[in-house]
């Protein structure tokens, strides 16, 4: 199969048809390029040989580029400008200092932990393009099997092991009850019998913050709260808290940001603690890391 004419173009032929426009003389064109006068000008010929046409008029004090050489002018720059934009970003690659990275993270990690690691390390790489995916466990698990992320910041259920991974150890969370200001429970340290007249909007049975709640109430000999809207929603939450006098456990991690950047919320303050059961930072064993995921990682881990 016959090549056709841009496919046969080289780079330094590039160079040459830019320099000479540059430059306006064939000597100073090739100085430029870094090749005798001769080549330079076997290598014109060349190429006027394969198009058919001259691409420079040869003037008495210069060259000119005639309609089509000012198209080939034209698309040297563009391409030869690629090619630099693709050999910088190589080389920012090679050296960590650039390139895209996608993690997962539950909730309560993504705030507290993957948020201010990202931001440190943005500082020490501007290039870094992140991608942050904030879902359920089970969600994460899948994706990092399936290679959608570099990492995750999650639980493991019944159905995996920490062996399958690389794991890991992250936080034991704490679950605090938001809650509008106004509400009737917020100033004052409450138990959680208190709550138990009031609706809650928690994520779904089987959740680790709905699992830890549920726990919480029992080993206290409570019942579980039957006023319940089931959403692992965040907004769901924020809509039915801000409208009426229904309580959101979330991470207190979560709770915080969302308290101290939202002066119409508030923690709920109990007597019982109401704990999560630790997640885990975990990647898969026989996938190696990009410089900037694992600069990245390194940086998660030594937040923990």
């Amino acid at each position: 199969m016959h090549r056709t004419l841009p496919q046969r173009l080289k780079p330094s032929q590039l160079k040459l048809i830019r320099a000479i426009q540059d430059c306006g003389k064939l000597q100073l064109a090739a100085e430029t390029v870094g090749m005798s006068q001769p080549a330079a000008s076997r290598m014109l010929s060349e190429i006027e040989t394969n198009v058919g046409a001259p691409l420079f008029e040869r003037l008495p004090r210069g060259m000119a580029a005639t309609e089509i050489g000012m198209a080939f002018v034209r698309h040297a720059q563009v391409i030869l400008s690629e090619l630099d934009t693709l050999a910088n970003e190589v080389a920012q690659l090679r050296g960590g200092n650039a390139g895209a990275v996608r993690i997962g993270a539950v909730t309560g990690p993504a705030v507290g932990v993957l948020v201010p690691a990202l931001k440190a390390v943005r500082e020490e790489i501007p290039g870094l393009q992140p991608t942050i995916e904030v879902a359920p466990s089970v969600t994460l698990i899948r994706g990092l099997e399936e290679g959608h992320f570099d990492f995750v910041l999650a639980r493991l259920g019944s159905a995996h092991h920490a062996r399958d991974f690389m794991a890991h150890p992250g936080r034991t969370e704490v679950v605090s009850l938001v809650a509008r200001a106004a509400h009737p429970l917020v100033g004052r340290t409450v138990s959680l019998s208190d709550t138990l007249p009031y609706d809650f909007v928690i994520q779904e049975p089987g959740s680790p913050i709905r699992a830890a709640l549920e726990h919480s109430f029992l080993e206290h000999r409570l019942e579980i709260p039957a006023r319940v809207t089931n959403s692992s929603s965040l907004l769901v939450a924020l809509s039915l808290i801000s409208e009426a006098d229904t309580i959101a456990p979330q991470t207190r991690e979560v709770a915080q940001v969302l308290s101290r950047t939202n002066a119409n919320l508030a923690i709920i303050e109990t007597t019982e603690s109401i704990v999560v059961s630790p997640y885990l930072v975990l990647q898969t064993r026989h996938r190696q890391l990009s410089p900037v995921a694992q600069r990245l990682l390194d940086e998660v881990l030594r937040r923990l």
